[in-house]
């Protein structure tokens, strides 16, 4: 095994993990990082393949700029999710005492 095969799997160790994390962990801010992560890989499997212009525009396209974007809209919503949460448990709460007394 050579250096690029070595390179080409470690990279795609790198990305199934970073993509199996972007779907699974809670934290919309952690979940962009971890796309970024995973396009930054996606874009040295590319240079491993010798697509050098590919793996540059991906990292301009995505990771310059709709990451950029995604993590300016997040950052400026400040989203609490405890308050989220306690108010989700409210209203379903609510609406499940609602429907027990409906049936009294």
């Amino acid at each position: 095994m050579n250096f690029l095969q070595f390179s080409f799997y470690l990279f795609s160790a790198i990305l199934v993990v970073a993509a199996s994390l972007v779907v699974t962990v809670r934290n919309p801010v952690k979940a962009a990082l971890y796309l970024v992560l995973a396009f930054f890989s996606a874009a040295c499997i590319w240079l491993t393949l010798e697509a050098e212009f590919l793996a540059i525009v991906l990292v301009l396209v995505y990771v310059g700029a709709v990451m950029v974007l995604f993590l300016f809209v997040v950052m400026m919503l400040d989203i609490d999710v405890a308050r989220l949460r306690k108010g989700i448990h409210a209203i379903s709460a609510g609406w499940f005492g609602d429907c027990g007394c409906d049936g009294c």
